[in-house]
């Protein structure tokens, strides 16, 4: 026998995603249906920085000589990739694993994002187009659907539903009642991994990918949803979204629960005064629609009282019983915290606190002392430490971190009202630039610096472009000071240099320089 004779099979999966369950129960399937197979494995880096790669090989005459095996996938000689998330599929196709002629790639849609993505200060997420695009163009068949919304929804596994994809793809010579005994044989969740397995086998026979409602947001089985009950007050607060222009309609569904949840109804009215001057008859909706949605953000923002309050909720800890195996399993749960300074004296009342503020931020101008802890929240004390820090969101209004962003958010408002009288094109790039602000302790200080300015200058370059009746200068300097921001750490004091030599040469009357600067074209001559 040699190599020729054998399906082969490559799972990468990352920590949590059962690859090696689901490559277990390839082999013991093979074996029950009388075939000869081999497993392993090839362990990545960590997590999202490297999946590990499980390596099967099948063979259909379980008799005769030994069979010639390998301990590792041949480049173009693969001929299924399991794949149990889809960007698993984008790092196989970048190695050279499969081929449009022989492979066939069954995969899960759902994404997990990789450090590269989520570390980058806009949006890094891979373009899933492009995923299935090239998935479609490397494959001799592509099967693809959202396992995980499926689990989910069957109150099973995702590796159980790639199984039974697996199975109904006809590609390993192995019958599904194999595949059902290897699970029995394994006795882990023997009902649910069946489940799984019989809905796979459904959807994949189907050819129709499975559509939640939307897979991203949808809450875990046994985990309740992160946004509490909407009490009398809040559904009297949510009957005003119908007073709004339908355009934001969809934003307000999703930003009053969401500020309901974070604080109270009135939070949330008051989310809707700040609104409703962008979203009066003839105002701008584009206007509105991004301040909508990113002061609904920005009003939320996670301080330590949220962090307490969603790390003991019921919700969470039901999840976690039921991945680590079941309702009745016993876990402990140890969670990891290292606030900073600020984060731990800005959930205190603003007198309070605000002239130690100001010492910390001139003792330690480059970033604040952190205090790391580990907290057994699945002990009483432990808990009770967590479950009273949360109890302080009634307080949370009279802080000192919400004096703090509440004034930024103010500013920022006022600057998209103003430039909105000015120039839509300006008002736009204005309503953008609160997206900046994100992250935590250093990170959050650092952007939230650069979004001052930004506002700063740019509302700077536009009272001067006012006297010339043309905000084009102003609009690309802010345009142009987001991208660089978003462009990564390495591009941030070039963005406020930018800005600061372009308001110079507008100050000096020298708009040509400006416009230089900035990359413009002269302006077309005007008619006379």
């Amino acid at each position: 026998m040699n190599a020729s004779d054998a399906v082969t099979i490559l799972i990468p999966a990352v920590g949590g995603q059962g690859g090696g369950v689901l490559s277990e129960w390839i082999v013991e399937a093979a074996v029950a249906a009388g075939c000869r197979a081999h497993g392993t494995s090839i362990p990545g880096v960590a997590q999202r920085t490297g999946s590990t790669s499980y390596y099967v090989e099948v063979f259909a005459d379980g008799a005769g000589d030994e069979p010639v095996v390998s301990l590792y996938p041949v480049p173009g000689a693969l001929d299924v990739l399991l794949a149990p998330e889809f960007l698993e599929v984008g790092r196989a196709i970048e190695l050279g694993f499969p081929s449009p002629a022989r492979t066939t790639i069954i995969a899960s849609t759902h994404r997990l994002y990789s450090i590269h993505e989520k570390i980058v200060t806009g949006t890094g997420t891979y373009p899933r187009e492009a995923l299935e695009a090239a998935a479609r163009a490397m494959s001799r068949r592509l099967v693809a659907f959202d396992a995980l919304a499926l689990a989910r929804e069957h109150r099973t596994e995702a590796n159980a539903v790639l199984l039974g994809a697996l199975s109904a793809s006809g590609v390993v010579p192995i019958p599904p009642a194999a595949f059902r005994r290897a699970i029995e044989a394994k006795g882990v969740q023997v009902a649910a991994n069946l489940k799984g397995f019989d809905v796979g086998y459904e959807t994949a026979l189907r050819g129709t990918p499975h559509a939640p409602a939307d897979a991203r947001t949808a809450p875990a089985d046994g985990e309740t949803s992160r946004l509490a009950p909407p009490s009398p007050a809040a559904g009297a607060v949510a009957a005003e979204i119908a007073r709004f222009p339908s355009a934001l309609q969809a934003t307000l569904d999703h930003a009053l629960p969401r500020l309901v949840d974070y604080q109270d109804a009135a939070y949330a009215a008051r989310y809707l005064d700040r609104l409703r001057p962008f979203a009066a008859p003839g105002a701008d909706l584009e206007v509105a629609r991004l301040v909508a949605r990113n002061l609904a953000v920005w009003m939320t923002y996670e301080d330590a009282i949220r962090v307490a309050d969603l790390k003991t909720r019921a919700g969470r800890f039901a999840r976690i019983r039921r991945e680590a195996g079941g309702a009745n399993s016993h876990v402990v749960v140890v969670d990891y915290l290292k606030p900073d300074l600020d984060e731990i004296y800005g959930i205190l009342p603003h007198r309070l606190v605000a002239p130690f503020a100001r010492w910390a931020e001139r003792r330690w101008p480059h970033g604040r002392p952190t205090l790391g802890q580990r907290v057994k929240t699945t002990t009483i004390t432990g808990f009770l430490r967590v479950w009273l820090l949360a109890r302080l969101r009634r307080l949370r209004p009279l802080s000192y971190r919400a004096r703090l962003e509440h004034a930024r958010m103010e500013r920022w408002l006022a600057a998209v009202g103003q430039a909105a009288a000015w120039d839509r094109g300006l008002a736009i790039e204005i309503a953008r630039a609160a997206g900046l602000v994100k992250g935590y302790g250093d990170v959050r200080r650092r952007l939230s610096a650069l979004v001052d300015d930004l506002l700063a200058q740019g509302m700077r370059a536009a009272a001067l472009d006012a006297a010339a009746s043309d905000f084009a200068i102003s609009t690309a300097l802010v345009r142009r000071y987001h991208e660089l921001v978003l462009a990564g750490p390495e591009s941030e004091a070039g963005a406020a240099a930018l800005a600061a030599e372009t308001v110079r040469c507008l100050t000096a009357g020298d708009r040509a320089a400006a416009r230089a600067l900035l990359g413009l074209s002269a302006p077309a001559p005007t008619a006379r």
